[in-house]
């Protein structure tokens, strides 16, 4: 009997132990997650003056969480949807275009951001001279990749004003990684051509 009982009490505590740590680690996801929405470009907005994309290329007013187009990368076969914002909401959609930026097409720096363990997953294998191309309501838009970068999450010059049009892609990096990312895997394009088409 008192066999019985020391086998029951320790299964009980293997359970809830067990059950505490599942709890625990779920939590962690989710707060990275947040994190993951909340943390690709911090500071940065309080000290970047370049334009707003509160008016796109076409004059139309946009609002957060609104679709503007797609971004597709053939390099590693990857179509995503681009909505207007970098919170989770968007970010859980597609990928986010950064509000402070311009509109892609536009000459400056467009900021687009997604997950790294869903739409950015295989960003990793994208390489120098690699095309993405844009569609959004002013056009169609061809960019070759010329520079990748590893930077720290706190890095502010990857969405500093540019010269040209430029698209840069942001993701967290390493890609593979438990709790909140130390950095970020940045993926800088040109504009090659420009096919203004109505999405």
């Amino acid at each position: 009997m008192m066999v019985k009982r020391i086998i029951t009490i320790l299964s009980t505590i293997i359970l809830v132990g067990g059950i505490a740590v599942i709890g625990a680690a779920g939590l962690t996801a989710h707060e990275s997650a947040i994190e993951q929405g909340r943390e690709y470009l911090p500071e940065a907005q309080k000290d970047w003056q370049a334009r707003s994309s509160e008016y796109s290329a076409v004059g139309k007013k946009i609002k957060a969480g609104e679709f503007l187009g797609t971004i597709e990368i053939p390099s590693i076969k990857r179509i995503a949807n681009i909505f207007e914002g970098t919170s989770e909401a968007e970010l859980s959609r597609g990928v986010g275009h950064y509000t402070q930026s311009v509109m892609p097409g536009v000459t400056d720096n467009s900021v687009i951001s997604g997950h790294r363990d869903t739409v950015f997953s295989k960003l990793g294998k994208v390489k120098i001279g690699s095309r993405i191309v844009v569609t959004v309501e002013s056009g169609r838009y061809i960019y070759q990749v010329k520079r990748i970068r590893i930077v720290s999450k706190d890095d502010r010059t990857v969405i500093v004003p540019t010269e040209e049009a430029t698209l840069t892609l942001s993701t967290c990096y390493p890609f593979v990684f438990i709790g909140n990312a130390p950095k970020r895997y940045i993926v800088l394009a040109s504009l090659e051509a420009a096919k203004l088409e109505k999405l």
